[in-house]
């Protein structure tokens, strides 16, 4: 897997994230660090390596039960440490850890993508993992584009503050019936996509080719479609202070994908997060839908695995892959726990080759633990193979998007998805869009520069 990350990455300072509002001490905190006194602000301590430890689950509910499964075996296995799963939904989690740090009421050991990576590591939030990793049985086990995809969202020390457990990959997810039915080819290029996209499409039979995420969580699937067509393999330009996203290609690339909106896609995207996109695909005759891997076991309930597959992202005219980063997932220790050596056993054992094979099944995503990919589950989930494939073959550039900048979420997401909207309903040209959310960007680079010093 190519990884394009630019220089000015991997010297970035610190800063402080966004003020966060304390208001009432969350009920968390009650359940916060384990035994040996934890629960204080600033570094904690070793501890006994035996007691009770907390760990917070960023994805509780849809992960709740492969997680206490692996509590369990780690449990067996050290039965002098007690770990006390909290599962906090991944839409809440970020604000819970924000709230918790200044509350000073922290677990030992919580999940942690790239995505919220730089926002804890700016706050002092986390301990750096790079001894402890080295000197452990995970040393030179792990998937090295991921570990190095943790380490340059953590911020300007160079340090990893997150051991990787998975990838979640982008996916094309198609309807194999209805692509047989229609004599189309699979959708592997961006051109038999768009054409599929169109042959598939009966209005007047409620049968649409595609939907598209126009709801929350809508830039991420927009901005993997727009490299993906122009085929731009970095974010910043040469100088690094200058974004990409406004490109005259991808402004192109962002029209051609915008204009398939109501007109081969339901106008209930518009609204549609997720949840509501892939039940629509599931229920209806809708041929194509990008989303991760995440989603390959709802199809497989809905449709059947005979009826759908779900491949790696188009290539374009050139033939090559682009993708945007889909947030590497992890796990951390927080600083302030006092009992760090029995923390560091847990994540030593959750991101093991056996723990690794058992939670990516489970998750359908790809495992972190070089060993844990090549599990024979992998060969039977077929997106999931072909999305590690795609990791490790030299076939996929992905460009990485800067995680770093603690005004990134903001920026992609609240001050970004109305004017999506804006955009596919035709009241805002993707230029201006573009151009409007460069400025931001170029704005939040150079503050970092310069913080940077």
């Amino acid at each position: 897997m190519k990884i394009s990350i630019l220089a000015h990455s991997a010297g970035r300072g610190r800063r402080t994230s966004a003020a966060v509002a304390l208001g009432a001490v969350l009920a968390l905190t009650a359940t916060a660090c384990g035994d040996d006194g934890s629960g204080a602000g600033g570094d904690g301590a070793e501890g006994s390596g035996k007691g009770k430890i907390v760990f917070w689950d960023n994805n509780g509910g849809v992960r709740t039960d492969i997680w206490k499964q692996i509590i369990a075996d780690f449990e067996k296995a050290n039965p002098d440490i007690d770990v006390q799963y909290v599962g906090i939904a991944s839409t809440e989690y970020q604000s819970k850890v924000d709230t918790a740090i200044q509350a000073d009421g922290l677990p030992d050991v919580g999940g942690i993508s790239a995505s919220m990576l730089a926002g804890f590591a700016a706050q002092g939030a986390l301990d750096p993992l790079d001894d402890r990793l080295e000197g452990s049985s995970l040393n030179g086990k792990l998937n090295k584009d991921l570990v190095e995809s943790l380490r340059a969202a953590g911020g300007g020390d160079d340090k990893l503050y997150s051991v990787p457990t998975s990838a979640n990959n982008g996916v094309l997810y198609y309807r194999t019936d209805l692509f047989e039915k229609a004599g189309l080819e699979e959708p592997t290029t961006w051109e038999r996509f768009f054409e599929a996209a169109e042959k598939l499409t009966d209005k007047g039979g409620n049968k649409f080719g595609y939907t598209i995420r126009g709801g929350s969580g809508s830039i991420a699937q927009a901005l993997d479609a727009m490299y993906g067509q122009s085929g731009i393999t970095s974010f910043w330009d040469a100088t690094g202070k200058k974004t990409t996203v406004n490109d005259p290609k991808n402004v192109e690339a962002l029209e051609k994908y915008a204009a398939l909106f109501k007109k081969v896609t339901p106008a209930a995207d518009l609204n549609n997060d997720f949840t509501k996109m892939v039940a629509q695909w599931d229920s209806g005759e809708i041929g194509m839908l990008n989303h991760n891997l995440g989603s390959y076991q709802d199809h497989v309930k809905a449709l059947g695995a005979d009826k759908f597959r779900g491949i790696p992202q188009p290539v374009g005219p050139d033939g090559k892959r682009v993708q945007v980063s889909n947030p590497v997932d992890g796990v951390g220790l927080f600083k302030s726990s006092k009992n760090k050596e029995a923390a560091w056993k847990f994540i030593e054992f959750a991101t093991s080759a056996e723990s690794s094979s058992k939670f990516n099944e489970s998750a359908g995503q790809v495992p972190a633990h070089l060993d844990a990919a090549k599990a024979d589950w992998i060969a039977k989930a077929e997106p999931t193979k072909l999305a590690a494939d795609a990791l490790t073959d030299g076939s996929t550039t992905i460009v990485q998007l800067p995680y770093y900048l603690p005004d990134w979420n903001t920026l992609s997401k609240a001050e970004s998805e109305p004017n999506f909207q804006k955009v596919l309903l035709g009241d805002m040209s993707a230029k201006d869009f573009l151009d409007g959310l460069a400025e931001k960007l170029n704005e939040a680079q150079a503050e970092w520069d310069e913080q940077m010093g």
